[in-house]
């Protein structure tokens, strides 16, 4: 059966629905009855459920892992996500998004030229992402390198700049990444990171 397990830490709510070592959903938020929320609109409807408060060793190491991706840590983990239930084009775009690699983002367009569909088809996958900080829809940003929109639950995009800001690794070169016979280019976030300190700066100086 299908188990949702929320935990606290350090002010910051993670969750995820998994049964063994399958993930049906992941939520962060600020508070449980956010991450409660997000966890029920994502798994599917026809699967039973229970929460636990007891400690789950699979749903403690899902969660560390999102702490750490959160704080701009690269993780190893590789996990088993439930997509099935989802449409075919919604899986392509989330296999390939979870194939950016911490210290870089990319675009909607860019996703899109390689799982097909438009970068608004592409928006409205990442809007509804089952899995944010496993697949990283905040890597996913406009392509005049806005930060685009954010759904991964923590309340705007200021989160997603936060987090991206953690991810900062000092590259500064562009790179393709094969995805499925194609190759998404993916760009350093340094490039966002600077416009989006530039255009702060332009502001406080009007």
């Amino acid at each position: 059966m299908m188990t949702l397990y929320m935990k606290n830490l350090k002010e910051t709510w993670f969750g995820v629905a998994c049964d063994g070592e399958k993930i049906f959903a992941t939520a962060l938020a600020f508070n449980r009855k956010s991450v409660l929320h997000n966890l029920l609109v994502n798994i599917p409807f026809n699967v039973p459920f229970q929460y636990s408060d007891k400690t789950v060793d699979f749903a403690e190491k899902v969660i560390g892992t999102l702490e750490s991706i959160y704080h701009g840590k690269e993780v190893l983990n590789k996990f088993f996500l439930i997509m099935e239930h989802l449409s075919s084009y919604a899986q392509k775009v989330l296999e390939t998004v979870a194939l950016i690699p911490v210290g870089y983002v990319t675009s909607y367009g860019l996703v899109a030229k390689v799982a097909g569909g438009s970068p608004r088809s592409v928006g409205r996958v990442m809007a509804c992402n089952p899995f944010p900080l496993i697949v990283p829809c905040h890597r996913v940003v406009a392509s005049n390198l806005s930060l685009g929109g954010y759904g991964g639950g923590l309340g705007g995009l200021e989160v997603k700049l936060e987090i991206l800001k953690r991810e900062r690794r000092g590259y500064d070169t562009k790179k393709k990444i094969p995805v499925n016979g194609g190759k998404l280019q993916v760009l350093p976030v340094e490039l966002l990171l600077s416009k989006a300190e530039s255009m702060s700066l332009f502001r406080e100086n009007k």
